[in-house]
C-alpha cells in the first residue's frame, strides 16, 4: 500500500512538470545542469585559490565585486538587445566566450603562472559575459516552452531546481577536486561543461521571431521605455526593490564562507564545500516546493516571508561556532534565498508583456546579481575591520530590516481604513 502511494505521488509529480513536454526545454535542462555544476566548481575553486594566495578577506570581496559589477552596469542595455537579437544564436556565442574564459583560467593555474591580478581580470571578463547571458537566458525561457504561459512558471521552478542541485553537487565536487588535483582542473572541468551547454543550444529548433536592427539612439530609447514601463507598475517596482536589498545582503554568504570554514570552524576546502552544499540542500527543497505551488497569491506571501527568514538565518550563522549548526543555518539561508528569487522571477514573468520581457528581466538581473558586487565588497571590507562573524551579522540585519520594512509597507497598504466614529 505504501509503495503504491509513493508511486502515485511520484507519477503525479512528473505529470505536473508541463515544461518537460517541450523538446527544446528538455535539451536546455540537460545542458544547463552540466554547465551549472561546472560554474559552481569554478566559483568555489576561484574563491579558495584567491584566499590561499592572499589570505585577505578584502580580496575575496574584490573578486566578488569584479565578477558581478559588469552586470550592474551592462545588464540594462543587454536587456534591450535581448528583446531584439536572435536570442538562440546570441546564447551560443555568449556561452562559447564563457568556455574560453574558464579554459584560460585553468591553463594559467595548471602552468603555475596564475597571479591574483589574473583572477581579478578574468573575473571581470566573466562578469561582462554574464551581463549579457543572464537577461538573454531568462527571457529565452518563454521561447523554449513555445510561449506556453501555463508551462512558464513550471519552467522557471525547474530551472531553479537544477540550479540548486548543481549548488549541492558543485561545491562538494570542488572541495574533493581541489584536495586531489588542485584548482586548475576545476577550471578545466567548467570549460568542458560549457561545451555541453553549447551543444544543447545547437541541437534546439527554435522558431525564429522577426528581429529589428538597433542603433545606439534606439538602444537608449528602448531602455527608457523599459524604465517607464516599470515606473507605471508599482507591484513590479516593489518586487525589484526588495530583491535588490536581499541580494546585496546575501552576497556575504559566499564571500565570507571561506573565512568561516578556515578561521571560525577550523576546517579546509572540504568544510567550505560542505557549507556551500548545505545552502544547496535547502535551496533544492525550496525549488521542489515551487514546482508544484505556483499561485500568484502564494508567491506573493513567499516573497514577503522569505526575506525575513533569510536575514534571521544569516544572523544565526554569523553567531555559530560549531559545524552542524552552521550547516543548518546555511541550509535555511539557501532555502529562503532560492524561494525569494524564484518567486520574484515568476511573478515578474507572469505580469510582463512579451515585448518588454528582455528589459524587465535585465532589471531583475541588475537587482539579483548587480547588487551582489556591492554586497561582496562591503562584506569583505567589514570582515577586515571587525571580523567575518560580525560582518555576517551586520549583513543579516540589513536583510532583516529591509524585509520587515517592505512587509510593513504592504500590510499597511492592504489594511482597510478604520471607519469614522459616528455621533
Amino acid at each position: 500500500m505504501a509503495s503504491s502511494k509513493r508511486s502515485y505521488y511520484v507519477t503525479n509529480y512528473f505529470r505536473q512538470q508541463v515544461a518537460l513536454t517541450h523538446r527544446n526545454y528538455r535539451l536546455f535542462l540537460v545542458g544547463q545542469s552540466m554547465s551549472l555544476i561546472g560554474t559552481w566548481i569554478q566559483r568555489i575553486a576561484m574563491i579558495w585559490l584567491a584566499y590561499r594566495l592572499t589570505n585577505s578577506p578584502f580580496i575575496l570581496g574584490l573578486i566578488g565585486f569584479c565578477e558581478q559589477i559588469p552586470i550592474f552596469v551592462i545588464a540594462p542595455f543587454a536587456g534591450v538587445y535581448a528583446d531584439r537579437w536572435d536570442k538562440h544564436r546570441a546564447l551560443i556565442n555568449i556561452e562559447s566566450l564563457a568556455m574560453i574564459q574558464a579554459a584560460v583560467l585553468g591553463i594559467l593555474t595548471l602552468a603555475h603562472m596564475i597571479h591574483i591580478w589574473h583572477i581579478v581580470a578574468l573575473s571581470l571578463l566573466l562578469g561582462i559575459v554574464n551581463a549579457f547571458e543572464v537577461p538573454m537566458r531568462q527571457s529565452f525561457v518563454v521561447d523554449m516552452v513555445d510561449h506556453d504561459k501555463n508551462a512558464l512558471g513550471n519552467a522557471i521552478a525547474l530551472n531553479s531546481t537544477i540550479f540548486n542541485l548543481s549548488r549541492l553537487v558543485g561545491p562538494s565536487v570542488a572541495g574533493i577536486l581541489i584536495g586531489v588535483a588542485g584548482e586548475g582542473w576545476c577550471f578545466i572541468a567548467n570549460a568542458l561543461s560549457y561545451g555541453v551547454v553549447v551543444l544543447s543550444l545547437i541541437l534546439m529548433k527554435i522558431q525564429l521571431q522577426p528581429v529589428l536592427s538597433t542603433g545606439q539612439d534606439r538602444v537608449l530609447q528602448k531602455l527608457k521605455e523599459g524604465l517607464q514601463y516599470l515606473k507605471g507598475r508599482r507591484f513590479m517596482r516593489s518586487l525589484l526593490l526588495l530583491l535588490a536589498v536581499v541580494s546585496f545582503a546575501n552576497a556575504s554568504l559566499r564571500t565570507l564562507a571561506p573565512i568561516f570554514a578556515k578561521n571560525i570552524l577550523h576546517g579546509g576546502a572540504n568544510t567550505f564545500g560542505f557549507l556551500m552544499s548545505a545552502a544547496g540542500v535547502g535551496a533544492i527543497l525550496g525549488a521542489l516546493f515551487l514546482t508544484n505551488h505556483r499561485s500568484s497569491s502564494l508567491l506573493k506571501r513567499i516573497v514577503s516571508v522569505t526575506g525575513i527568514l533569510l536575514g534571521a538565518s544569516m544572523i544565526c550563522f554569523g553567531g555559530s561556532r560549531w559545524l552542524w549548526p552552521s550547516l543548518f543555518f546555511m541550509a535555511v539561508a539557501g532555502l529562503t534565498q532560492m524561494m525569494h528569487t524564484a518567486a520574484t522571477n515568476t511573478l515578474l514573468q507572469l505580469h510582463t508583456d512579451d515585448d518588454k520581457r528582455g528589459r524587465v528581466m535585465s532589471f531583475y538581473t541588475v537587482c539579483l546579481q548587480g547588487m551582489m558586487p556591492f554586497g561582496s565588497l562591503v562584506a569583505g571590507t567589514l570582515a577586515d575591520w571587525v571580523g567575518g562573524a560580525w560582518a555576517m551579522v551586520a549583513m543579516g540585519l540589513i536583510c532583516l530590516v529591509g524585509a520587515l520594512l517592505h512587509r510593513g509597507k504592504h500590510d499597511g497598504a492592504r489594511r482597510p481604513p478604520r471607519p469614522a466614529n459616528g455621533p
